[in-house]
């Protein structure tokens, strides 16, 4: 049963793989069209293709390999400077560009020339090229708002989930009390599980942050108010300097520090987030996102480890379309409320949605945002020349910038062969 529960939170995840693909191709084809841009082609998938069917200019259909998808616009790039598609060059830069050049009028037909893509002025590619992105982030934003609006997040809750026996360094490997350790103040002041903390110290708390900042700069005898049974009682403890972990967002992050500690570990619980609350956590994902995508290359060394040296697999490694596969199959064969791993594949879903949103706002070619990057300075260009008085320059030749692309597309398949590698052989898990 957990095996098959597994294969289908894989295919799962693959179904919403695809939705988020065939959404983010979407936003380009509604654009084009609605800018007259001629689409022969709107396909989900790379490889050879399982169903097709035309409708109008556009052939739309499915390919193979569930790994990406692609609308095919004519025109991309505008003639080289003598007027021509392709002119004959012993340079392989050279036939690196021609032959970008060539393949976007490969599907050229009478009555295309108004209808290519860099004739459009600069601000109307650029919502071309932003469309499909923007998709990805509507997706993104729509469901985690949904999520947390509706079902709520797992947050640290001032309810004490268990008590330790003694007092230990966060320091220390041995979780195990020894008979030399003391006890532990929670467990001295009498404190159980299920006890709900609403005051310490004489100030009220709901949030657990909030509690966990009073311990940490606290020091010697205290009040701790908590609820047990539906009636409030007063314990008194004496709070212990200890060995604890940083407060950070990192969770990798193992630096310690000297502080209050009591002893105790909090529960969770699930609560709904207002709508100004979800857009602040959003924001906060975006940005986190942002810092994560910047900081991939730096990645590049534990990931090799993880796949070829059989180091762990850090919990923030980058993970592919197999990994997240995985993770989905692992969240369908837990032993979890079916709620619960329903909002566990939405938000894995809308994670991803985010992530290829992010990732193809970067200002290369080619992704979108190369593409972006390419006609905003176009008509910055045209701009400046105008406002000098000089002839106008054209448009950019974007194709010129293909041998650059290629590098980039290498890297970036490079950087995806070493992400499965790692994801296959050593996959980051969340249990066990």
């Amino acid at each position: 049963m957990t095996t098959l529960m597994w294969l289908v939170g894989v295919a799962v995840f693959v179904i919403g793989l695809l939705i988020s693909i065939a959404w983010h191709e979407l936003g380009h084809l509604s654009t084009a069209k609605l800018f007259g841009i001629r689409v022969p082609q709107y396909m989900v998938g790379f490889g050879p293709t399982i169903w097709s069917r035309r409708k109008g200019d556009t052939e739309y259909g499915f390919k193979a390999i569930p790994a990406g998808g692609y609308i095919r616009m004519i025109g991309m790039f505008p003639p080289g400077d003598d007027g021509k598609i392709r002119r004959r060059s012993t340079s392989p830069f050279r036939g690196m560009i021609e032959d970008a050049r060539a393949a976007a009028y490969e599907e050229l037909q009478p009555g295309d020339e108004s209808r290519m893509f860099y004739t459009r002025k600069p601000w109307k590619r650029v919502i071309v090229m932003f469309a499909g992105p923007f998709m990805n982030l509507v997706l993104a934003v729509a469901v985690f708002a949904g999520v947390w609006m509706l079902y709520g997040v797992q947050q640290t809750s001032t309810t004490v989930s268990s008590v330790s026996g003694c007092v230990i360094s966060a320091s220390r490997d041995d979780r195990d009390c020894r008979k030399t350790d003391p006890e532990s103040p929670s467990s001295k002041a009498g404190l159980k599980p299920n006890d709900t903390i609403v005051a310490y110290n004489g100030r009220p708390v709901t949030d657990w942050q909030t509690l966990q900042d009073y311990i940490r700069e606290s020091k010697g005898r205290v009040e701790i108010v908590v609820e047990r049974d539906g009636a409030r009682r007063t314990l008194d403890a004496t709070v212990v300097q200890n060995t604890v972990y940083k407060n950070t967002d990192d969770p990798t992050d193992e630096s310690t520090v000297k502080a209050g500690w009591l002893g105790f570990t909090p529960g969770r619980e699930i609560v709904t987030l207002s709508a100004g609350e979800s857009v602040d956590r959003m924001g906060d994902m975006v940005a986190q996102g942002f810092d994560a995508v910047l900081a991939l290359p730096s990645k590049v060394p534990d990931l090799w480890n993880a796949a070829f040296n059989g180091e762990e697999r850090k919990a923030d490694s980058p993970i592919g379309v197999v990994g997240a596969a995985r993770v989905g199959g692992e969240v369908a064969a837990m032993d979890l409320p079916a709620a619960d791993r329903i909002t566990w594949f939405l938000q894995l879903v809308a994670g991803f949605n985010l992530s290829l949103f992010l990732f193809n706002m970067l200002p290369l070619l080619p992704l979108d945002g190369g593409h972006i990057a390419g006609a905003l300075w176009e008509s910055i260009r045209r701009h400046t020349f105008r406002l000098f008085r000089r002839p106008d320059p054209g448009p950019f030749d974007v194709a010129t910038l293909m041998p650059v692309a290629y590098v980039v597309a290498g890297i970036f398949v490079c950087f995806t062969l070493l992400v499965l590698v790692a994801d296959v052989v050593n996959p980051v898990r969340l249990t066990g």
